[in-house]
């Protein structure tokens, strides 16, 4: 017969403790491997540099789930509304934004770069970048690259629009089949709890490979390389911040009232996997689950968040044209305004598509130069030295514009909960480190089937599992 324990009364004015999760450990082995990192880098570079394929390894693993989790939002997300409009609503609302905002955020890199000159100090003309393996992609080449092969390849040649494009057309297959399509929908439904349980496998991996990408790009830089480039660097981290709390911060709390601050701490830990890997892509998962455990609908996270991770790169935007204009004037050969304003429109359509992988502005950057200005190209191999920290900047910016579209859109559509908004912003509904939260817009349906694939039994944080045993029928 089973025992019940029975949880002491509380005496009075006497607060109950709060258990630490487990997950929450987690985030402190990573805070703690970051500092070993950065203390390896240092102490011994060379040991450190070799550290690199961990590093690697871990954003790989990371980068093995995204694919399938797009798949299944996207295709659950549209293939649960019954109008195709208003996937066309939320899908032109989110392109329309994203096209303004990425506009906006080259204007502020080519103010910014225009008034502190950077590279005035630098003479860099006998500076070489290996470019052979960069290829000048044409609009329509782009345009051609986002249809796979077949159905099954896009899933394996790490094409984010390639995959969208397939969800979408199996989203708007499903649509069609009716009352047919819903055992599909129920089956990837479940398919998506298995995916994200194994990402939160993954995660615990998390602290060793923070510390191997830490200390390999600590140990080949060293502290001395930065100083030289130190002016262009900062005020990339400073345009950046400016443009989160000034610019993104103001449109949040405009059409939202929700504070920048309370979503970004709500966000903590997805910032802190971002510095340790400089790629905002390892947070896409997570972003996904969150986004739809604050309160906005699957169908407008399902569209809004792959696509902005392909075309709302505002960190991106501003890193291409503070960079175009440092290499342009440390080359000697500043760029006149004209010159600007046609290199940074070729620029902004050369951003598209390149999500957040640590090196793809990098390689965005070189890409375009080579197509638009051939001279500049060399110059690219000056910072590459500081990229990898630029990168955290770029990354942060490009994780953040994209949490506040996903909000922007979902209240423009009227497909936000705000009771959830607010409650969960406030700490009284946590975010379910175990499920990573994928049922928490379930109907009773869809939550039943989902608690099928559930092998975990009663949630812990429930007040009532504390006392009296639950059958697992009876889980919510």
């Amino acid at each position: 017969m089973a025992t019940t324990h029975r949880i002491p009364p509380l005496g009075r004015g006497q607060k109950p403790r709060k258990r630490l999760e487990r997950s929450h450990y987690l985030y402190i082995f990573v805070i703690v491997a970051v500092a070993a990192g950065i203390t390896v880098g240092l102490t011994a570079p060379d040991f450190a540099v070799g550290l690199k394929p961990i590093g690697d390894g871990f954003v790989a693993l990371i980068k093995m789930m995204i694919a399938p989790i797009i798949f299944c939002t996207i295709v659950l997300g549209v293939g649960s509304i019954a109008k195709a409009a208003t996937v066309g609503k939320v899908g032109g609302l989110a392109l329309g934004y994203f096209i303004i905002m990425s506009t906006f955020a080259l204007g502020i890199g080519m103010v910014v770069g225009n008034l502190i000159h950077p590279g005035d100090t630098l003479n860099i003309q006998g500076a070489s970048y290996d470019t052979s393996e960069l290829k000048s992609e044409s609009t329509t080449d782009f345009i051609l690259g986002v249809i796979p092969t077949t159905l099954i390849s896009s899933f394996t040649s790490g094409n984010i629009l390639q995959v969208l494009f397939v969800a979408l057309l199996v989203g708007f297959a499903l649509q069609k089949m009716g009352s047919k399509g819903a055992p599909i929908l129920d089956a990837i439904r479940q398919i998506q709890a298995l995916v994200f349980r194994v990402l939160a496998m993954i995660m615990w991996v998390a602290p060793v490979g923070a510390f191997g990408a830490i200390a390999a790009v600590v140990g080949a830089t060293g502290v001395q390389a930065l100083i030289g480039l130190g002016t262009l660097m900062i005020a990339f981290y400073i345009t950046c911040i400016l443009f989160i709390v000034i610019v993104l911060g103001g449109i949040l709390m405009l059409v939202t009232r929700v504070n920048i601050f309370r979503l970004m701490k709500y966000l903590g830990r997805e910032y802190l996997l971002i510095v340790s890997t400089s790629s905002s892509e390892v947070a896409l998962p997570r972003l996904i689950a969150k986004m739809e455990h604050v309160g906005v609908s699957k169908p407008v996270v399902g569209i809004t968040v792959p696509t902005g991770y392909s075309f709302n790169l505002d960190g991106t935007a501003i890193y291409l044209t503070m960079a175009s204009l440092f290499i342009a004037n440390a080359m000697g050969t500043p760029l006149s305004l004209g010159e600007q304003i046609s290199l940074l429109l070729f620029m902004m359509i050369a951003s598209k598509g390149a999500a957040g992988v640590t090196g793809a502005g990098l390689a965005t950057l070189a890409g375009g130069l080579q197509a638009h200005r051939p001279d500049l190209v060399d110059g690219v191999g000056v910072i590459v030295g500081i990229d990898r920290f630029m990168s955290e900047a770029r990354a942060l910016t490009n994780f953040t514009g994209n949490a506040v579209a996903t909000m922007l859109v979902g209240t423009w559509t009227h497909q936000i909960d705000r009771d959830q908004v607010r409650e969960v912003l406030a700490g009284r509904r946590p975010f379910d480190e175990n499920t990573m939260s994928v049922d928490d817009h379930a109907d009773p349906g869809e939550r039943a089937s989902i608690d099928r694939v559930d092998s975990d039994g009663v949630d812990a944080a429930t007040p009532a599992a504390a006392e009296t045993p639950v059958p697992a029928a009876a889980k919510s």
